[in-house]
């Protein structure tokens, strides 16, 4: 392929974003802070939203879809939750355009179209879903409520990246309601798990689970559970949260039920979420100075056939012996795509599924037919091996699993390697520009908190349920620490 790509040591920035133009999965849309996901890059997210979505049903979720827009009002009723997104909102205030007499030919905001209400485009859907399950929950009959939808939200972001932060993004927001406080918590643990299953098993991506501190939560939860990972420049990424909401939103919304003894109680809450961002997360993780890298586990294509001829009887030659590999691959679930298209040259089409991050790229030409061979190369290893034919499906299922293992372990190497214990803020001070987790004790103090972040830019990922729970005293005041937590610059 033409396009080239900065290498990760000089720009690392630059290399995302070049990744993600070659890889064809994202544009800039001509909405400012928007993106426009192309269809390379939406199959990658189908498959992720498929898999979770298999997941959440088989827990015993289900989807639903709720509005877009969430009167004024009905935001404003749990505080924390609308201060927290007030500056992200984008606002309706009118609901007709009308012709510019002034300007022929342009429109302008008719000024008698001015709603009753605002709207707030939504941030975040639990004002619109709480002011729904009100309606939906009476008694302990009701509970719980176990829904999840597929939307998009709006966050009107001022520094926009692709797939990271955009102004407008794709994500599941999972909003569920429970008689007790015990069965909301079992269900923030739950999610928050189900999350850290699919980074590593299907994404191939290590990750920590914990808690936000009290300054980083949700806003409006009484607990935030995360996922954090580490990505290739040694920073955080925050791939999945799931808030234990205790009973806020029930009381902003007045959502009550008749328990066993017909006593009245507030319902238990829970909300947790993943979104796109995931798609920069597999970029970040597992991609190289030659394109994408994806785990079979979510790659649209698992394999590639390029075929090597001169003319339609060498090519016919070519399907006739692969088409029975081609069929039995397929029923084995292997993605496969026999690239004919003859306005592209094998070498372009090489580098086009490398770029492309396909995990397995099979060639074949005349003499290997006659010979009854094939070239098999795997993506992330960039090795090649000729083979025989007689061998290709049981090597190609073989390789789609050993490909995601060694994804999965070669990320992990590199979190383990890139993590340290540290109990000087000093050293931790001239470390933390060059990336990496930092587990260091934390006095608990918001203050603290603040204090490295203003001076390091560092934050506290989560305080993690792995690990040691040491007590010790905090790098920074001295004072005792229950625990370490990990700190580290993030996205």
């Amino acid at each position: 392929m033409a396009e080239k790509i900065t290498k990760r040591e000089i720009d690392y920035s630059k290399w995302y974003l070049d990744i993600i133009k070659v890889a064809e999965l994202a544009e800039h849309s001509d909405v400012k802070g928007c993106m426009v996901i192309k269809p390379y890059g939406f199959a990658i997210w189908e498959k992720i939203k498929d898999q979770l979505d298999k997941m959440f049903k088989e827990t015993g979720h289900q989807n639903a879809y709720f509005p877009i827009f969430v009167p004024k009002s009905l935001f404003e009723a749990e505080e924390k939750n609308a201060e927290g997104f007030a500056k992200e909102c984008a606002v309706v205030t009118h609901h007709r355009l009308m012709n510019d007499p002034e300007n022929p030919g342009k429109l302008m905001v008719d000024p008698n179209a001015k709603l009753e209400e605002e709207l707030v485009v939504r941030p975040t859907s639990e004002a619109i879903i709480w002011s729904t399950y009100k309606k939906w929950i009476q008694s302990y009959r009701d509970l719980p409520i176990l829904i999840n939808q597929w939307a998009n939200v709006v966050r009107w972001e001022m520094r926009t990246r692709l797939f990271l932060r955009t102004a407008e993004f794709l994500w599941q927001e999972g909003h569920t309601a429970h008689a007790t406080k015990a069965e909301a918590i079992a269900e923030t643990e739950q999610m928050n798990g189900i999350y850290a299953k699919f980074a590593e098993e299907f994404m191939a991506m290590p990750v920590f689970q914990g808690l936000k501190t009290e300054s980083e939560r949700f806003a409006g939860a009484d607990e935030t559970y995360c996922i954090e990972a580490m990505m290739q420049d040694g920073k955080a990424l925050q791939a999945g949260t799931s808030h234990f909401l205790g009973q806020n939103f029930a009381k902003a919304f007045d959502v009550k039920f008749a328990d066993k003894e017909g006593k009245q109680d507030y319902v238990w809450a829970t909300s947790w979420g993943v979104s796109t961002r995931l798609m920069g997360a597999l970029i970040m993780t597992h991609s190289d100075d030659l394109g994408l890298v994806l785990p079979p586990a979510l790659a649209p294509i698992h394999v590639a056939i390029v075929p090597i001829y001169k003319g339609d009887d060498q090519l016919e030659e070519i399907k006739s012996k692969l088409g029975p590999i081609i069929s039995e691959l397929r029923s084995n679930g292997v993605a496969v795509k026999f690239d004919d298209d003859d306005n592209k040259r094998p070498g372009w089409k090489f580098a086009e599924y490398e770029a492309k991050g396909v995990p397995v790229r099979l060639a074949i030409g005349p003499r290997d037919l006659e010979n009854g061979k094939i070239e098999i190369a795997r993506r992330d290893t960039q090795e090649k091996n000729v083979i025989d034919l007689s061998d290709c499906v049981k090597e190609v299922s073989r390789l789609l699993e050993e490909i995601q293992t060694n994804l999965y372990q070669k990320a992990l190497d590199f979190r383990e390697k890139n993590i340290q214990m540290i109990d000087s803020y000093e050293e931790f001070k001239s470390k933390i520009e060059n990336g990496g987790f930092f587990l260091a004790h934390w006095d608990g103090t918001a203050e603290t908190e603040e204090l490295v972040k203003k001076e390091t830019k560092a934050t506290i990922r989560c305080i993690p349920f792995e690990g040691d729970k040491e007590e010790g005293v905090c790098m920074v005041t001295g004072k005792p620490s229950k625990q370490r937590v990990i700190f580290a610059k993030a996205y």
